[in-house]
């Protein structure tokens, strides 16, 4: 099996998940989710946290209402989600540099120093804020987040505007994602991926960390 860095010698472009790949904000999505559950009288746990995972925040409420049996109209959903992420807001507020998961920040200024177009691909609408929070957010070329496409992982949109957005071709892209649905897409999109974590299939590597990547 290729390592990482033979992974990149290939490829001039990476793309980046950002939950569970570069800072861990899941955290206060699940803080977040869980309020909104309880005031539905469902008891949200990390089992299905786990299955809202690169999911958009509009799909990830649909999900909760199914599981809550609670029927809501169109406007009472973006009312749930806009207080969902509100709550969601008040805890990134409180993030900080040193909060970014082990090897990203290195990562990050190895991709500079050798000239690889850097881009973002993810279902967070609060993307910019986050790398804007955490400092990482001059290192990127292009930002794609979920203010710029209308179809959810794994379909493959986030990551093919991310490959144009870049002026690269989708097989000269590497992705760096965390989520069985991230991979999909990638896989979808017809690029390399390196999967962050275990009991992802499809990866071309699977690592517990972007650490691993220059060691």
């Amino acid at each position: 099996m290729k390592s990482a860095l033979d992974l990149l010698k290939e490829i001039k472009g990476v793309i980046f998940d950002l939950d569970g790949v570069l800072v861990d904000t899941a955290v206060f999505h699940f803080q977040a989710w869980k309020r909104l559950a309880q005031e539905l009288r469902f008891d949200f746990t990390e089992i299905e946290n786990e299955q809202l995972k690169g999911v958009s925040r509009m799909a990830s409420l649909e999900k909760i209402l199914k599981w809550a049996g609670v029927d809501a109209s169109e406007s009472e959903k973006i009312e749930m989600a806009e207080r969902k992420n509100r709550w969601y807001l008040d805890l990134v507020q409180e993030m900080r540099a040193d909060e970014v998961l082990p090897g990203s920040m290195e990562l990050l200024h190895w991709l500079k120093q050798n000239d690889y177009r850097i881009a973002l691909g993810s279902a967070s609408k609060n993307a910019p804020l986050i790398l804007e929070k955490t400092g990482m957010i001059s290192f990127f070329d292009v930002l794609i987040d979920g203010n710029s496409v209308s179809l959810s992982k794994p379909h493959p949109e986030v990551f093919l505007k991310a490959a144009r957005d870049l002026q690269l071709l989708p097989e000269s892209c590497l992705v760096f994602e965390d989520a069985q649905a991230g991979v999909d897409a990638a896989r979808a999109a017809g690029m390399s991926v390196i999967g962050i974590g275990c009991n992802l299939n499809g990866t071309d590597l699977s690592i517990n960390s972007l650490e691993k990547v220059l060691n």
